[in-house]
């Protein structure tokens, strides 16, 4: 992929970018193979450009002269609506919700003052390419000037069909806040995947890359249709995406999140796809801890630092004869494999869900020693 950002030294986010294609690949199946005792299946490549379903614009400049894009070195805003990474329907809309800050006279935030109202600009694609766009802002002071221009906003992207507020009002590094107003009668989007609608509400987790997380969840079923458990439990589970594509008839699936809004979508897709799945709002490590039974398989798809020791030590004496650990990050992943001993690895398999960068997704299949 060409970057004039990355060849001028605007953005070097794709640490990677340097690297040929087949070079990043065998990079990342060499690490993944070095910490951890399996047999890895050939990796899933990624299309190098144009694969991301999310953008996280940080917003500066003016209201006037809006800049979307990242924060320099300087602490300066680097403009990035055309960053190659995004799908083509984000690349399209950027333009356009620039156009917006400055119909609507959203003041960008500037953090040496800390005035300003509008923070982050976070649109997701689907495959259907419609839009969701959420207006980080510190208060609510700009929400009626958004509702009043949103006509003008949807008429310009027919597909926007979720638009909400993010009320963040910290002065610190955290992108959102807990508050969210949604502007639009859907309050959902809809990420179809293999067959399933999979409903992303505004402060729902998904995967950024949709086809490789398509690839992922067809991966996970196979493997786990070879198995036969009757009982799954997933834990960090989203919107459900392993969950779902996990669900069969005759076999109970639960999957755990703490968001309740991922919850309310799974449960929701669960429902229209014929309710083989259930969904509750919980900590993960909390509720596997305060379990009584035991499922046949326990699915697990942490953030970066991985499930911990607790959680491992439950997985390690819990007698659950099957783990599927999807891990974003090898080295936790590694580190709690090795505080399960009675659990080995028996397959695994690389997902490039980030091209250009040194980060990969990590199937592992694990099975209790006899």
């Amino acid at each position: 992929m060409d970057c004039h950002h990355y060849d001028a030294g605007r953005c070097r986010s794709c640490t990677w970018l340097p690297r040929p294609y087949d070079e990043q690949l065998a990079a990342k199946q060499a690490e993944v193979t070095t910490r951890i005792d399996v047999a890895f299946d050939e990796p899933f490549a990624s299309a190098q450009s144009g694969f991301r379903n999310k953008a996280k614009m940080v917003v500066t400049g003016t209201a006037e002269e809006p800049v979307l894009g990242i924060l320099g070195p300087d602490g300066l805003g680097v403009d990035l609506r055309d960053c190659g990474l995004h799908e083509q329907p984000i690349q399209d809309a950027l333009p356009v919700l620039a156009a917006f800050v400055t119909r609507a006279a959203l003041t960008p935030y500037d953090l040496s003052t800390r005035r300003g109202e509008l923070k982050y600009l976070l649109v997701t694609a689907a495959p259907s390419h419609e839009l969701m766009v959420r207006f980080v802002c510190r208060s609510q002071e700009p929400v009626t000037r958004i509702r009043k221009y949103l006509p003008w906003l949807v008429e310009r992207l027919p597909g926007l069909v979720v638009a909400s507020v993010n009320l963040q009002p910290e002065h610190k590094a955290i992108i959102e806040g807990h508050d969210e107003i949604v502007l639009t009668d859907a309050a959902a989007l809809t990420m179809r995947v293999n067959g399933l609608d999979l409903l992303l509400r505004p402060q729902s987790f998904f995967q950024t890359n949709t086809a490789v997380a398509a690839a992922l969840y067809r991966e996970a079923a196979a493997w786990v249709g070879t198995l036969e458990p009757r009982r799954i439990w997933d834990l960090y589970c989203g919107v459900g995406g392993f969950a779902l594509h996990l669900a069969a008839p005759g076999r109970q699936v639960t999957g755990i999140e703490t968001s309740a809004e991922a919850v309310a979508s799974g449960n929701e897709t669960s429902r229209l796809a014929g309710g083989e799945a259930t969904f509750e709002t919980g900590d993960a490590t909390a509720w596997a801890l305060a379990r009584v039974d035991v499922p046949d398989l326990v699915v697990v798809n942490p953030p970066r630092r991985g499930i911990g020791p607790e959680l491992a030590g439950w997985l390690e004496g819990s007698g659950v004869e099957h783990v599927l650990y999807s891990s974003c990050n090898p080295e936790s992943l590694a580190r709690d494999l090795a505080a399960m001993p009675s659990l080995h690895a028996v397959r695994g398999k690389v997902f490039d869900m980030f091209p250009q960068t040194s980060h990969a997704e990590v199937l592992v299949l694990l099975r209790r020693k006899p």
